[in-house]
């Protein structure tokens, strides 16, 4: 595989030290996520950072998400170009990521952590509550679908593909454009890091809508054998927030689903009596908003895949498997 385009960092404070390259994918969200990363490692280390354009499947493809199937579609050819060398790290959206840790590969850090919440983008500045029956809103994430059909708002859900800007240009008068669709749901993250948040008519609450595990997170990835580049990245680590993603997709790992099922985790760690506590919620719903079980689990942060594992198991037990193929 080639790596198509360079993109040299602005921050180029580094003197004679080797520059990082640092492996994305072309959209605007991609380079403007892994631009931030790039300039916090510059900013921590002194050592510059270029950004590498790669094209994967998922960006390749006009499919949907869940007919794509697989969660890897946007990291795989990004992960083979730093696994043959041609890039030193790779920024991903945390969420994208499969749940099987890739051999060669490690997680150097986890960075600060945007809001993980899901976004809507109406018509009219409207609501979800005040869209009337029949709205058509676009999403193309399983999970939004089961989850607003549960609401038992009669909206009808249409699902899209493509970029950031794409799917708002969709939404009537939201880009300068009459669009085909009253609404569409988006991860806040994304939005306020294009800034585009703007644009949002109401941030969903997780009791309406609970998030995916890990959205809103990055992961930064680099050569397990590279141990400057890791040493380099382990000074963004957030360990609050790893230890939130962990225990999100620690659930999503027992229940052997990825980003094409129904499944739905969301941590934050608040102090406790006895010191800090994460607080963990997942739900999985069938996809036509029938059912769905949920659950919480509350635990010390160091034992956040523990309470993944354990939380994942009760949603089993209470029938999750069964709720996933529900209108596959």
């Amino acid at each position: 595989m080639t790596a198509t385009d360079v993109q040299t960092t602005t921050a180029a404070t580094a003197g004679s030290s080797a520059p990082l390259r640092l492996g994305t994918r072309a959209s605007v969200l991609a380079r403007t996520q892994s631009q931030a990363v790039a300039d916090a490692v510059t900013a921590a280390t002194g050592v510059p950072v270029e950004l590498v354009l790669i094209s994967t499947e998922g960006d390749r493809s006009s499919a949907s998400i869940a007919q794509l199937g697989s969660t890897g579609v946007f990291v795989a050819a990004i992960r083979r170009a730093l696994l043959d060398g041609e890039v030193d790290l790779a920024v991903h959206s945390y969420k994208d990521l499969p749940t099987a840790p890739e051999p060669g590969l490690s997680l150097a850090a986890v960075p600060a952590r945007e809001d993980p919440r899901d976004a809507l983008v109406a018509r009219d500045g409207l609501t979800l509550g005040e869209l009337p029956p029949g709205s058509r809103i676009g999403t193309g994430a399983p999970r939004r679908v089961a989850q607003l059909r549960a609401l038992g708002l009669g909206l009808e859900i249409v699902p899209i593909r493509g970029n950031v800007d794409t799917r708002l240009g969709r939404v009537a008068g939201s880009a300068g454009g009459p669009g085909d669709l009253d609404a569409v749901v988006l991860a806040r993250a994304g939005l306020s890091r294009i800034d585009r948040a703007h644009l949002i008519t109401e941030t969903l609450d997780p009791l309406q809508v609970l998030p995916a595990p890990a959205q809103g997170a990055l992961a930064v990835e680099c050569r397990s054998s590279d141990a400057r580049t890791r040493e380099l990245l382990g000074r963004l680590e957030d360990t609050a927030v790893r230890a939130c993603v962990v225990a999100e997709r620690a659930t999503l790992a027992t229940l052997e689903a990825g980003c094409s099922a129904p499944v739905a985790a969301y941590a934050e760690i608040a102090e406790g009596e006895t010191g800090p506590e994460l607080f963990l919620r997942a739900s999985v719903t069938a996809l036509d908003g029938s059912d769905a079980v949920r659950g919480s689990l509350t635990g010390a942060p160091a034992d956040a895949a523990a309470l993944g594992r354990t939380l994942a198991a009760d949603l089993l037990d209470r029938g999750a498997a069964s709720l996933m193929a529900v209108g596959r």
